[in-house]
């Protein structure tokens, strides 16, 4: 149906004038997503309905005072790039300025009307311009230029502008309210992922540690049952405490167990606890895991090695949450987060028949990877500060890693992952003959070559006189009192004397 104005008076009825502006209402109501679209597709609709020449909405830069063109019908991109109007500048910035309605009968007669485009207009043209308000604040102008064929009534036009300018100031300040709500949002969101990184035990900022964090903050606030994969010593229970702790949870039970840990025969007794005399050393009532992670997690590390007998018990967990204790016959109903992790083929394992289908599946909800050291770039460096602060403080030395030791320890495989960077640290503290670890003292302790580093490990030889140095540098801090030296290289009384009696080294020489 068309509802322009089209009768033979060139005046709209008062129905045409409401379906005009309620279809350009609609139009606006599209705007969150595409402004700029739903606002030139508005103008369109007021441009064909009441036969004007061209329509255009310029928004305001409070920055600048500037009126730019925002969207258009009947400008070219050219055309909208020109068109800009400092407040108070020709009828559309004396709009902006005055806040009330601008009329011009007859552009070429008027100086007022100031053609900054450079469109063509030629016959006779009348320009209105009315300033688009919302909460009396100025969002912007609404300018058009009427022809003959368009409405004669001017008081009857700037009325019915005045309305659309309303509606695109309201449509435009709620698009602006959603920006600034999405950017303070994801400003937000930005935020407790670096806080996650630093509050959490989780240290480094490469690309795959920050992907690990990214779907920590996303997953954390839910219930869904986590499956960290990655290499032994990668970190994955550092990730599954982290789950926790940024968690609606994070007050209640975190509780782990080591499948691989404990024997078979105890293991379902760890897990589901068991009742007084359920066998020969139930000496009294004990709950399990499941039992004391009630309201909170429970972290399954090595969950590959469970027996398939097992599976079926955590499975039916899983599913319905609830449980016996061995040797009890009451269901006890928990609500438990299982968040597992392994650095087996499970897929393989299912396979072979080894893991079940069904539980790795309820298992596998929300899968994580737990990257390797070796593929996290400077978070080596920043790890092994990390470590080399935390030994100095219990060893009760002053250390410093060289630029060119930071660059070895980064450029190793590191096949243990964090925990024989860790290990690798400590000895590198116990061992270090002086304030300042180089290359050489680290290449000493790294068992293997260093990848784009020529030199090889050092000899059996040199490693003995490393030792050496070491243990005569702890005696002269020490003032010669061996038990007191053996304390700061982290060895026993009986070690330190059989070392200085390899290396003949006489402790009176330091004493004071």
């Amino acid at each position: 149906m068309d509802n322009s104005c089209h009768t033979p008076s060139n005046r709209c009825t008062r129905y045409q004038e409401l379906r005009a502006l309620y279809d350009i209402s609609l139009a606006l109501g599209g705007s969150v997503g595409e402004v700029k679209k739903a606002f030139e597709e508005a103008l369109g609709l007021l441009k064909r309905h009441f036969f004007l020449d061209k329509s255009v909405y310029y928004e305001l830069s409070e920055e600048s005072q500037t009126l730019n063109v925002f969207a258009s019908a009947g400008l070219s991109k050219e055309q909208e790039f020109l068109a800009s109007y400092k407040v108070g500048e020709g009828a559309t910035g004396l709009a902006a300025k005055a806040r009330e309605p601008i009329i011009v009968e007859n552009i070429h007669q008027n100086l007022l009307f100031l053609n900054k485009s450079g469109s063509r207009n030629e016959g006779e043209i009348s320009y209105l311009a009315v300033p688009a308000l919302s909460q009396e604040r100025i969002l912007g102008v609404l300018g058009v230029s009427l022809t003959k064929h368009s409405m004669s009534d001017f008081d009857e036009m700037v009325t019915i502008l005045t309305i659309a300018a309303s509606l695109m100031a309201q449509a435009r300040r709620i698009h602006q309210s959603i920006h600034e709500e999405k950017k303070r949002i994801s400003e937000e969101k930005l935020y407790y992922k670096e806080e996650l990184l630093k509050q959490s035990e989780i240290i480094g900022y490469s690309p795959p540690i920050k992907r690990v964090s990214e779907i920590i903050a996303k997953i954390a606030p839910s219930s869904a049952t986590v499956l960290i994969r990655g290499e032994t010593g990668t970190g994955k229970e550092l990730i599954a405490k982290a789950i926790h702790n940024y968690s609606p949870r994070k007050e209640k039970p975190y509780i782990k167990l080591n499948c691989a840990a404990i024997p078979e025969n105890l293991l379902e007794s760890e897990l589901f606890g068991h009742e007084k005399g359920a066998f020969t050393d139930a000496r009294e009532t004990r709950k399990g895991r499941f039992e004391l992670a009630d309201g909170g997690t429970l972290f399954l590390d090595e969950v590959g090695d469970l027996s398939l007998p097992l599976q079926a018990k955590i499975l039916r967990i899983l599913q319905e949450q609830e449980f016996e204790r061995v040797g009890g016959s009451k269901t006890i109903k928990v609500d438990v987060r299982i968040v597992a992790a392994t650095n087996r083929d499970l897929e393989e394992m299912v396979r072979m028949g080894d893991f079940r289908e069904d539980l790795f599946y309820r298992l596998n909800v929300i899968p994580i990877f737990s990257p390797p050291l070796r593929d996290r770039g400077d978070d080596v460096i920043l790890l092994s500060r990390y470590f080399l602060e935390r030994f100095c403080k219990r060893h009760a030395k002053e250390l410093h890693l060289t630029p060119k030791a930071e660059e070895l320890l980064k450029h190793y495989d590191w096949p243990g992952n964090i925990r024989e960077l860790e290990n690798s640290i400590e000895r590198l503290v116990l061992l270090a003959p002086s304030e300042s670890i180089d290359e050489e003292v680290v290449l000493s302790v790294l068992p293997g070559r260093v990848h784009g580093y020529t030199k090889e490990v050092k000899t059996r030889a040199d490693l003995e006189e490393l030792e050496r140095s070491a243990i005569i540098k702890a005696l002269k801090e020490c003032h010669g009192i061996k038990l007191q030296a053996a304390k700061k290289l982290g060895i026993t009384n009986r070690q330190i004397g059989y070392k200085i009696q390899k290396y003949e080294i006489e402790p009176e020489d330091y004493l004071s």
